[in-house]
């Protein structure tokens, strides 16, 4: 691996490993082999990894699992771009599948210089999110 490679390396897992200080103050948090971290928010899987987009930019990118195999009764698709335009934080995607529709909440941001408490706030913001778009959609 090149300096640049390590170094960028270094920076990822730092800043996973503030993610995962930050979001244990909220949740049960497993670190995945390749170092991304998973966790559930009630019934929303998450997934959270890292990347340095070049140097000095490295970016946190959240993903939630808001539904799977949601039977798309016509106006499914209405609903979540309605309720997109709703959020401040996250992009809210919908996949059509053989099973129905999956809906995704994402969001990306630079991270690095986060302190913990401002950086589990910002994460849970997106994830809470995640988890009301889930009671909406499913009428829960």
């Amino acid at each position: 691996m090149s300096y640049e490679g390590a170094a960028s390396h270094a920076c990822t897992r730092e800043l996973l490993d503030a993610a995962r200080t930050a979001l244990e103050r909220y949740q049960d948090v497993t670190v995945d082999d390749d170092g991304s971290l998973t966790f559930r928010h009630s019934e929303v899987p998450c997934a959270v990894q890292a990347v340095e987009l070049v140097e000095g930019l490295a970016m946190l990118s959240l993903t939630c699992v808001v539904a799977w195999d949601v039977l798309d009764d016509g106006e499914l698709a209405e609903r979540v771009a309605t309720r997109a335009g709703l959020g401040l934080f996250g992009t809210l995607g919908l996949v059509r599948t053989e099973r129905g529709a999956d809906v995704t909440l994402r969001y990306a941001f630079p991270a690095a210089g986060l302190d913990t408490v401002p950086l589990g706030t910002l994460l849970m913001l997106v994830v809470s999110a995640a988890s009301q778009v889930r009671g909406e959609l499913l009428g829960a």
